[in-house]
């Protein structure tokens, strides 16, 4: 018998660091994806056992200015598809410096140095993944996921998507629905 879940990453991440944070006895507030505010020190022990803790579960603690800066991107671009629901109407670059308050051309740098793919590449993976998601849901035409996407066109995505996938949106969703057949 398959199970088949929806689930937020954000609520998730959210909850386990909530549960691994009261474990610890730790003073904090969660700022955000990927951000917590420690009002006292955190003695070396309790952040050693915190970093242990979160590991088992993939997340890791970043201490480090470029990667710090390279999630921040993640988590910008991530927010501007899922959250917003479509991208700014403004550049991307101009986006990502406005929101981060830094040169684009420093961010543009670091994501690269530490990801090990453009900032317009990761976009596009992220926008796939997306589309994918929403033709599984088999809410969406084609044409609506486009336009909430921001293409151009349904023939722009449809290239895309056959591009990173090797499959056309049709064809991903025919196969959605012939596994979803199947199992039940």
């Amino acid at each position: 018998m398959n199970v088949f879940l929806k689930y937020n990453f954000d609520v998730t991440c959210k909850t386990i660091l909530k549960d691994q944070l009261d474990k610890l006895n730790i003073s904090y507030k969660i700022n955000g994806m990927g951000n917590i505010y420690f009002p006292e020190r955190i003695h070396t022990e309790q952040y050693e056992l915190l970093a242990l803790a979160l590991q088992h579960y993939g997340i890791d603690i970043i201490d480090n200015k470029k990667n710090i800066l390279a999630q921040q991107v993640k988590e910008a671009i991530i927010a501007m598809l899922h959250i917003d629901n479509n991208l700014p109407l403004i550049k991307v670059s101009s986006y990502l410096s406005e929101k981060l308050d830094a040169n684009y051309r420093t961010i543009s740098q670091a994501f690269t140095d530490v990801c090990h793919i453009s900032i317009e590449n990761f976009i596009i993976l992220k926008r796939i993944e997306l589309a994918k998601q929403l033709l599984a849901s088999e809410k969406f035409t084609l044409t609506e996921i486009s336009y909430k996407l921001n293409y151009s066109s349904v023939a722009h995505l449809s290239h895309q998507f056959k591009k990173l996938t090797g499959l056309t949106p049709t064809t991903f969703q025919k196969i959605i629905k012939n596994k979803r057949a199947i199992l039940n």
